[in-house]
């Protein structure tokens, strides 16, 4: 089975369009592309990644899609596409034709109603995604997800994944209210969790591994290794440690399961919820 980074991205940097990525993220402003990330992947033993979109626009869809058919190390794509839109389902028939887009994700963590997903619009969309046999990503921070926990009850067949953990306070070491509305959501069997993001919550130039230990143990514990996987967050790792230590912190934590659920959390769990082509 093979190891997946479940979790990254790809830009050509534009300061306008890419403003989340500010001054004090300098490492991270420029341009990132598939040979930027091959040799990280190679070092490590993994045999592909998942791309994931970094703006909300079907073109980036589109470049993501265009780099995919290009490069065979990218084994699935999470697009964009405008969830309340009224041609939602001419859009996802359109997409489907293309068999390394697996899915799709909007940046609810930067919207001004935090229950944006809850709204009649968006949830139309989701019911589209269900049945053009799309996966969900969810991108959300510590408020939202009493919200996201009532999204996956209303739609208990969709397939979801958490984005980085929903992006706890690590740098102050706060666990509640997380850890509560965490277990809620891991409550939802057709919700799994990405091990990403990690040591952008930290402080970035001080962070210890053992800061991350209390939220893995949380992790683990609500949603099971079976619904688990790693996603680097390449680049934007890059701000605080880089692709070599975030990876090393991980390992060093998931070492203390089976043998199994190692293959599992490494790349099993990405290729089922995923449907991804690895042979």
């Amino acid at each position: 089975m093979a190891r997946i980074d479940a979790h990254q991205h790809f830009w050509h940097f534009d300061p306008v369009r890419d403003a989340w990525i500010t001054p004090n993220m300098a490492a991270i402003r420029r341009d990132f592309l598939p040979p930027d990330l091959a040799p990280l992947l190679a070092r490590h033993g993994l045999a592909g990644c998942v791309a994931v979109q970094a703006s909300q626009s079907e073109h980036e869809t589109d470049f993501l899609l265009g780099l995919a058919a290009e490069y065979d190390f990218i084994k699935g794509v999470v697009g964009w596409v405008d969830l309340q839109a009224g041609t939602i389902w001419e859009r996802l028939a359109h997409y489907s034709q293309f068999e390394k887009l697996k899915g799709f994700r909007h940046v609810l963590q930067g919207e001004a109603d935090r229950a944006l997903m809850l709204r009649p619009d968006f949830k139309r969309g989701l019911g589209a995604l269900y049945a053009h046999g799309f996966t969900y990503d969810l991108l959300v921070l510590p408020d939202q997800l009493s919200y996201a926990a009532e999204l996956a009850a209303c739609f208990d067949r969709q397939p979801f994944v958490l984005d980085h953990i929903a992006k706890p306070l690590i740098k102050i070491g706060e666990i509640e209210p997380w850890w509560r509305d965490l277990q809620a959501l891991a409550a939802h069997e057709n919700v799994l969790c990405k091990v990403s993001g990690l040591v952008t919550e930290a402080d970035w130039q001080h962070w210890q591994p053992q800061d991350f230990e209390p939220y893995l143990d949380v992790v683990f514990e609500a949603f099971g290794p079976s619904r688990v996987l790693f996603g680097s967050d390449w680049p934007v790792c890059n701000v605080a440690g880089g692709y070599d230590r975030l990876h090393a912190l991980v390992a060093d934590y998931v070492a203390r399961l089976s043998a199994s659920e190692q293959v599992q959390f490494w790349g099993g769990n990405a290729e089922r919820f995923y449907g991804l082509a690895t042979a």
